[in-house]
């Protein structure tokens, strides 16, 4: 297939103008986090450059965004000998000792005080970027710090790092340094796709970033999905600023990314202001971080304070408490989900994680204890992020006696005993009895919970008591409890003000929107959003209890994995039960009126909210949001159409304003619904 030119003159000019638009478009998209257009715009002008280069093979220049991945691998790495030392950095892991570096910087700097500039401390790999001309000529690792391996060619698969620099006061010669990352997400669907390939699992982040630059073969580590934040000038053969904060802005106006959350502090206090807000919000980032990096601002300063070793007196490492903690593997114990799936999880030596006693931790499931080769009797280490459940990261090997057991998955249920499958290509076992009383507890506090059908009141131990005495077996049991009140109060500790606390709690719940009550029904696969999806396509259990498994795999989002399951869910005779007893007691079960919902005037409009409103709760704004046709998501992607910004906004607006979505203030969003007819 041509090109569309006849002349290489033509198509060398075309070329060029191509690399400028689709360089311009990187800058957009990687640094300024605002795109103009959509990816498949983007993939049209790549194809465009492409097929010119295939077609004038002379027109190709080892800048051009085509030569990111280059076709074959390479034998070994060669060693790269750094001009300047890349520096370790000393650590403090409290404030006074935060306070004590400062102190002396001041005294070895000769001055009183000084600016700072706290960036985030990304558990990734250090690299060295040369540029000479503007163009990117040597990526190396930092190694020891003296001398590193030659990784350019694998460093240039990484769409963040810029080939050729923008603007006019580029330096003939310089060098930067950044971190690589690999973002969580495309952590987690790595070591996903090593798992069902038997492959040996990542144990975190880091490693899988520094896997995937040393890989021989660059088209690996074009698959990785790596990111990387340039954080400082290494050397500058030309004029630059005097200021690292004026720096790092410099570096980005030429081209490189640059993280969005750096701050310029002014005193000690500010420092602390920062490692308060991120020793919590670390956990909404989108990549790991294990503290903050806190530098003099001045390169006077630095000049003056030098190193002691291979550490600089100018820039210390804020440490957070750690989150990971080694302890002994007693045993590997079950337990049963709501849907029959049964879980694995380690029974633990207590130990303290993250400031928390932890004695027990998910092992997800059992390829992934084979993969790691985990074993009762290890040493493991434990890691504990925020709120997220702890988890077995791997053993100590090193540590291992001979008296160490293999994982041996169960052949029958440990809460009924009954039959266990595992399905091809799964990998979870199953419980396949639909009386077993562990699913039964799980549906039932899955169904109460506050982001489904919301019935404040009934806690596990409520649960658990109520089906001891058999006045619950499913969900569409609790609907019948005010027939059954007495029993309800012969219950211990449950007196006449509780029963009916949480009685009217039951009935409120019928009144939950649709998609509330798709995700409560514990539908294998189908969380919050992908139920507002069903909810917002289908507009009532009765469509979407008949529509075909074809109506349900073309809704966008859901795939069909997805879809099999909603289908198969609906055809279960138990299930179809369960929903003729929700549908006598009253619980809306959608209508027309969620039809009329979807047309409304937010049709199809994708709303995030960040932060927290003055003048409603989140799920009430959410509930608007989707009486106007709209949907009301928990995530920031590229499809979003509006963040709505509240007081403290968490990580999701650099997200949105990396893919340049319009934001709206509160009371923005409330001229908004008020255009709309609603009433706030």
């Amino acid at each position: 297939m041509g090109c569309g030119y006849d002349n290489v003159y033509q198509a060398r000019l075309a070329a060029e103008e191509l690399r400028s638009e689709i360089n311009r478009h990187d800058y957009l998209y990687y640094v300024l986090n605002q795109p103009e257009i959509s990816d498949a715009e983007y993939d049209e002008l790549m194809r465009k450059l492409r097929a010119i280069e295939e077609h004038y093979p002379e027109l190709v220049t080892p800048e051009s965004p085509t030569q990111r991945v280059p076709g074959q691998p390479v034998e070994t790495f060669g060693v790269v000998e750094h001009r300047v030392p890349l520096l370790s950095l000393a650590n403090a892991f409290n404030f006074e000792e935060l306070r004590a570096w400062y102190r002396r910087a001041c005294v070895l700097g000769e001055v009183e005080g000084f600016d700072m500039v706290v960036e985030h401390k990304i558990d990734g790999l250090s690299v060295a970027l040369v540029y000479e001309d503007g163009r990117l000529v040597q990526g190396a690792t930092r190694g020891d710090g003296l001398r590193g391996e030659n990784v350019t060619e694998n460093l240039k698969t990484i769409r963040s790092i810029p080939l050729f620099l923008r603007g006019n006061d580029v330096p003939p010669r310089f060098e930067v340094r950044g971190e690589v990352y690999m973002p969580k997400d495309a952590f987690e669907k790595l070591n996903e796709e090593l798992a069902a390939r038997g492959q040996k699992l990542f144990m975190n982040p880091r490693n899988a970033a520094a896997g995937s630059v040393r890989q021989k073969d660059p088209r690996v580590t074009a698959s990785r999905k790596l990111d990387i934040f340039v954080y400082q000038l290494g050397w500058c053969d030309g004029p630059h600023p005097r200021k690292h904060w004026d720096i790092l802005q410099w570096l980005q106006e030429m081209g490189f990314r640059i993280n969005p959350n750096n701050v310029l502090c002014h005193t000690l206090e500010e420092v602390q202001q920062q490692w308060e807000r991120w020793v919590e919000g670390r956990y909404q980032l989108p990549y790991e971080i294990d503290g903050l990096v806190v530098k003099a601002n001045d390169l006077d300063i630095w000049d003056r304070l030098g190193a002691v070793g291979r550490e600089p007196r100018w820039a210390i490492a804020y440490k957070f408490p750690p989150v990971e903690a080694t302890t002994r593997l007693l045993d590997i114990r079950h337990n049963v989900g709501r849907t029959g799936t049964i879980n694995p999880y380690a029974v633990l030596e207590p130990v303290k994680v993250g400031g928390v006693i932890v004695k027990q931790a998910t092992l997800h499931n059992e390829d992934i204890i084979k993969s790691r080769d985990i074993r009762i009797g290890d040493w493991v280490v434990v890691h504990r992020a925020g709120e997220v459940i702890p988890q077995v990261v791997g053993p100590v090997v090193g540590r291992r006696t001979g008296e160490e057991r293999p994982y041996e998955p169960p052949t029958s249920c440990p809460a009924c005993g009954g039959e266990v499958v595992r399905p091809p290509g799964e990998a979870m076992r199953y419980c396949i009895n639909p009386s077993c009383p562990a699913q039964a507890f799980r549906w039932l506090t899955h169904f109460v919970q506050r982001a489904a059908m919301d019935i404040d009141g009934l806690g596990e131990k409520w649960i658990e008591a109520l089906m001891r005495e058999g006045l619950v077996e499913d969900p569409g049991d609790l609907y019948y409890l005010r027939e059954k009140r007495d029993r309800l109060l012969s219950l211990e500790r449950m007196g006449p003000t509780l029963a009916d606390k949480i009685l009217r709690n039951i009935e409120e719940s019928k009144k939950r929107p649709l998609d509330r009550l798709i995700f409560a029904l514990g539908i294998r696969h189908v969380g919050s959003e992908v139920a507002e999806l069903l909810a917002y396509e289908f507009g009532s259990i009765d469509r979407l209890s008949q529509a075909s498994l074809e109506e349900i795999s073309r809704i966008p989002g859901i795939g069909p994995k997805i879809a099999e399951s909603v289908y198969q869910w609906f055809r279960n005779e138990r299930n179809r039960k369960v929903l003729e007893k929700l549908r006598r007691a009253g619980v809306n079960m959608g209508d027309a009126a969620s039809k009329e919902a979807k047309d409304g005037p937010l049709k199809s409009k994708v709303i995030v909210f960040t932060g927290s409103l003055k003048s409603m709760t989140r799920s009430q704004a959410q509930e608007l949001v989707r009486r106007l046709g709209g949907m009301a998501k928990d995530t920031v992607t590229r499809n979003t159409d509006y963040l709505v910004v509240g007081e403290d906004p968490g990580s999701k607006l650099a997200q949105a304003q990396r893919y340049g979505i319009p934001t709206l203030s509160e009371e923005e969003f409330l001229d908004l619904l008020r255009r709309h007819g609603v009433e706030v």
